[in-house]
């Protein structure tokens, strides 16, 4: 598969531009892990009811178990997209489905109410590591299509969340909850996509890097930068 395409200018004696292709198996793949993420994740709320009469807990208890989740899942993007930042990790999306691996085998045998944190905090924790990163790489396979890239790469988010509910309503509720790590085979399954993706992400990074280089062009004031997610931020909200 051809990531990048070249062409060259018109008038002569100019040199080789790099123009990015749209790479749309990795959108694709993206997409799907993209799915698998947001189905394991969405599954932890929709399996309270099950968790709090198994173990005896309390309201207070299951919103502290929804606040360590959101607190790995949420609120850690921005320092992992920080840090991806400055040191661009291809493999870190494998190693992200592998934290939610564990966290899946650690909530289908958990027994207690400090186990259920634990795991649930270990599912977030991937689901932080998966997003900024898979970002990233769909805007880089995105080519001239980046409109076309984010909505197939939420498409895929879209439908892991109305998936999850399903998966605890009509599998795990009926068999209990040590069929929470049969749940395992997907984030094996997204482990093995998404480390063939960062090959890709590896290899297409450096050859994006070079044609940055070679064509130059305007850098944004960290001023404007922060300005324009700040009203991002809002929008979102």
């Amino acid at each position: 598969m051809s990531e990048i395409a070249e062409t060259k200018a018109g008038a002569p004696g100019t040199t080789e531009t790099a123009i990015p292709a749209t790479a749309v198996p990795i959108l694709v793949a993206l997409s799907f892990c993209h799915m698998l993420n947001d189905m394991m994740q969405s599954m932890i709320p929709a399996i309270y009811p099950m968790i709090k009469t198994g173990l005896g807990l309390d309201f207070g208890q299951v919103g502290l178990i929804t606040l360590a989740f959101q607190l790995t899942a949420s609120l850690l993007q921005p320092l992992v997209g920080l840090y991806t930042d400055r040191r661009p990790m291809p493999y870190s999306l494998s190693i992200g489905m592998g934290f939610t691996l564990v966290g899946l085998v650690m909530l289908s045998v958990a027994g207690s109410f400090p186990a259920v944190v634990i795991a649930a905090a270990m599912v977030g924790l991937g689901s932080s590591v998966f997003h900024p990163e898979s970002s990233r790489m769909a805007r880089l396979a995105a080519g001239p299509r980046p409109g076309f890239a984010q909505s197939l790469f939420q498409v895929g988010g879209n439908a892991g969340s109305a998936i999850g509910p399903l998966l605890a309503a009509f599998i795990i509720l009926p068999h209990g909850q040590g069929s929470i790590a049969w749940l395992s085979g997907a984030a094996l399954l997204g482990m093995a996509i998404l480390g063939w993706v960062g090959s890709w992400y590896a290899r297409t990074r450096k050859m994006k890097r070079v044609a940055r280089m070679q064509r130059g062009g305007p850098v944004l004031s960290e001023v404007r930068v922060a300005f324009t997610l700040g009203l991002l931020v809002v929008l979102m909200v």
